[in-house]
C-alpha cells in the first residue's frame, strides 16, 4: 500500500489518483447516461435551458460563441494539435507525443462510437442559430477541448517547476473547455447533459492515457537505472 501512495515508483501516487479519477469519471458519464436514456430529471432540465438560449441569444455573445466553436471544429482542432504535436517533437518529449497521440485521435474516435450508440438527436427550434444534422450526446467539440486541452494541462504542470504557471495553465485550459462546452449549449447545437457527458467520458479516456504513458515512462527509467547500477 505504502508504495502506492508514493509520488515515485511505477505503480506510485500518479497510478493510485489515475485509477480514482477514471472511476469517478465513468461514474458521472455512466449515471447522465442513464438520466437520459430513461428521460429523468435532466432531460427536462436539457430543454428549458436549450429554449432559454435560443430566445435570448445578443449580440456580440453569439459572434464570440461561434468563434469559439469554430476554433475548436475538425479543421481548428487539427491546427492546435499538430502545433502542440510539433513543439514537443522539437524538444524531444516522445512520452508526451505519445500521450497527445493516444488521446485525441482514439478519444474523438471513441466519442462518435458513443454518438452511434445512443444516436440522440439535436435541439430542435423554429429558428436555430446553427443547424447540424449529426447525432448530439456526447459533444464533439467539448469532447475534443476535454481531450486536447487536457493533454496541455497535464505537459505543464509536470514541465513547468513554477506554481504560477502550473496553476495560470489549468485555469486557462479549464477556461477553454468550459468555453467550448458553453458555446455549444448557447448556440443550441446540444444539451446540457451532451457537453457534461463529453467531459466525463473524455476526463476517463484523458486519465487512461496519461496514467499508463506515465506508467511506461517509469518503468523505462527504473530498467535504465538499473542496466546502469544505480539501483
Amino acid at each position: 500500500m505504502g508504495a502506492r501512495l508514493t509520488p515515485g515508483g511505477q505503480f506510485g501516487l500518479h497510478l493510485t489518483l489515475g485509477v480514482l479519477i477514471m472511476i469517478v469519471s465513468v461514474g458521472i458519464f455512466g449515471q447522465i447516461t442513464d438520466e437520459v436514456t430513461d428521460q429523468d430529471a435532466i432531460t427536462v432540465l436539457d430543454l428549458q435551458i436549450a429554449h432559454w438560449f435560443n430566445a435570448n441569444h445578443v449580440e456580440p455573445y453569439t459572434s464570440f460563441m461561434l468563434f469559439i466553436s469554430f476554433v475548436h471544429k475538425v479543421g481548428g482542432m487539427i491546427v492546435l494539435v499538430g502545433a502542440f504535436g510539433y513543439y514537443l517533437w522539437r524538444r524531444q518529449q516522445r512520452y508526451w507525443l505519445l500521450a497527445l497521440g493516444v488521446t485525441v485521435l482514439p478519444g474523438m474516435i471513441l466519442n462518435v462510437v458513443l454518438k452511434q450508440v445512443f444516436q440522440r438527436s439535436r435541439p430542435f427550434f423554429e429558428e436555430p442559430l446553427v443547424t447540424l444534422s449529426t447525432y448530439s450526446f456526447p459533444s464533439g467539440h467539448t469532447a475534443a477541448a476535454t481531450l486536447f486541452y487536457g493533454v496541455l494541462a497535464c505537459y505543464i504542470m509536470i514541465a513547468c517547476k513554477g506554481w504560477s504557471v502550473r496553476l495560470a495553465t489549468a485555469a486557462f485550459c479549464m477556461l477553454m473547455i468550459f468555453l467550448v462546452a458553453f458555446s455549444r449549449v448557447y448556440l443550441g447545437a446540444h444539451y446540457l447533459s451532451d457537453v457534461l457527458a463529453a467531459m466525463a467520458s473524455s476526463a476517463a479516456w484523458l486519465t487512461i492515457c496519461i496514467t499508463a504513458i506515465s506508467t511506461l515512462r517509469r518503468r523505462s527509467e527504473a530498467r535504465s537505472l538499473a542496466a546502469n547500477g544505480i539501483m
